[in-house]
């Protein structure tokens, strides 16, 4: 039987997404009598983690939903024993990368890109703490459904699986490496406060994630479409397209991967940085491999979190590395453009050293278009007044550490590309007994 793993990290309260996460595990299960292991990679603090055990008690007992929640301090333990086993020189280094004490959407995914692999999964299918699912006539919509009808299918098999089918034959071979979708709801990044306040200062923020040479018509279209997803059109009836992706409208909080790709190339794990996590996106687009976006979106919301002043702070400095992270991998995404078909072997494999060599070349980038974005950023926010100012004053003594810790962010992810190979099969070979939270222990020679 086919297994998938569908993973839901949280550091967060969210017991109605493990419910609603549970209800998708059983609808595909039920739909297309795979074994699907529900990994909730759970970094919530001892009350909530509580409630989420409670939450994950009370979901129905379901053939062939095995349910594994995983605490820090089991994800450690497991991380341990395959950075032992895999021989790595610095496996403190490794450890840190892959459980940061700080935020990292990038670690908190490629940690389930281990235990997928530890489990026997064919595919990864990643949600979200802070979103729901759309219904029709009362009924969810789920991902799943389009992410298991093609993933690991070559592209000339997905055909048949899609209402739209746009794929040069020349990709036909190729296995479709990735499925998803975007979502509705509020913009995916916490700046819609900025747009309303002044439109002009939004622009000039905004647009510092764009490569410098852009001309200004292709900055200002950047502008206008960042971080609204699908925007408000609830969801109808389905519409699925099959082609080498479009990826400006997919999410990762509603995306599926092919083990063939995650267990290659790993996520960039900086910490307090969002967007870390899109990176295999761009492989996929530029590789170039078959994908299929559809139109099951999630619905995104923020977290009453959010709107304290800490969750301000913090959510606006992951904001800021997110734009000086740009110009390391701006650098980088060009080279997969350039570098197109050459980055796949004979049997369609990425090739990771590749990619490794491209990223490690990047952080010799001249820092000076990072010095310009915080100008930026600091004389822009004074103007907004208030929190903005505030977190100005913040920022201004963090700076040279910001400048630092954005080119080691990437001298890491150079490294740990270097190092995933050996990490997914010693995950494998492992075969990790990961007690679940349902059902009996899973257990792999």
């Amino acid at each position: 039987m086919r297994r998938i793993c569908l993973t839901l990290p949280t550091n967060r309260a969210c017991t109605p997404a493990i419910a609603d996460v549970g209800e998708e595990a059983a609808d595909a299960a039920g739909e297309f009598g795979v074994e699907v292991h529900l990994l909730i990679l759970d970094s919530s603090e001892v009350s909530t983690f509580a409630d989420h055990a409670k939450a994950v008690d009370e979901l129905p007992a379901v053939p062939n939903v095995i349910v594994h929640h995983l605490d820090e301090g089991r994800q450690r333990d497991f991380l341990r024993e395959v950075i032992e086993r895999s021989g790595h020189a610095e496996p403190e280094l490794l450890l840190d990368l892959m459980l940061p004490d700080a935020v990292s959407y990038g670690a908190c995914t490629n940690r389930a890109f281990l235990l997928a692999a530890a489990l026997g999964c064919e595919s990864i299918h990643r949600r979200d703490s802070d979103s729901g699912y759309q219904t029709l006539d009362g009924t969810p919509v789920f991902p799943v459904h389009h992410e298991l009808l093609s993933l690991g299918r070559t592209g000339a098999d997905a055909a048949d699986g899609v209402t739209e089918n746009t794929l040069d034959p020349v990709h036909g071979r190729k296995p479709v490496s990735m499925v998803g979708g975007s979502f509705v709801g509020e913009l995916s990044v916490d700046v819609s406060e900025i747009k309303e306040a002044d439109p002009g200062i939004y622009h000039d923020v905004v647009s510092l994630w764009a490569p410098p040479e852009w001309p200004a018509e292709e900055v200002q279209g950047l502008v206008q479409e960042s971080f609204i997803g699908a925007g408000t059109e609830p969801f109808s009836v389905d519409r699925s397209v099959l082609d080498v992706p479009d990826i400006w409208r997919l999410d990762m909080c509603n995306i599926g991967f092919d083990r063939e790709l995650y267990e290659r190339v790993p996520l960039p794990p900086a910490t307090d940085t969002i967007g870390s996590d899109y990176f295999l996106l761009h492989v996929v687009r530029h590789a170039p491999l078959p994908a299929v976006v559809h139109n099951r979106h999630i619905v995104n919301f923020y977290t009453a979190e959010r709107r304290t002043d800490s969750g301000f702070t913090a959510y606006q400095m992951r904001f800021v590395k997110f734009l000086l992270s740009m110009l390391y991998l701006h650098p980088v995404y060009f080279d997969l453009e350039e570098a197109g078909p050459a980055l796949l072997d004979p049997q369609h494999h990425v090739r990771a050293d590749t990619i490794a060599g491209f990223v490690r070349r990047s952080t010799s980038e001249d820092r000076a278009e990072n010095i310009r974005r915080l100008d930026v950023i600091d004389r822009r926010y004074r103007q907004l007044g208030g929190r903005y100012a505030e977190f100005a004053d913040h920022l201004m003594p963090l700076r040279q550490d910001l400048l630092d810790r954005a080119q080691v962010d990437m001298e890491h992810f150079a490294l740990l590309i270097d190092a995933w190979r050996p990490l997914v099969a010693a995950s494998r070979a492992i075969g990790q007994t990961i007690a679940p939270s349902n059902g009996p222990s899973i257990g792999r020679a």
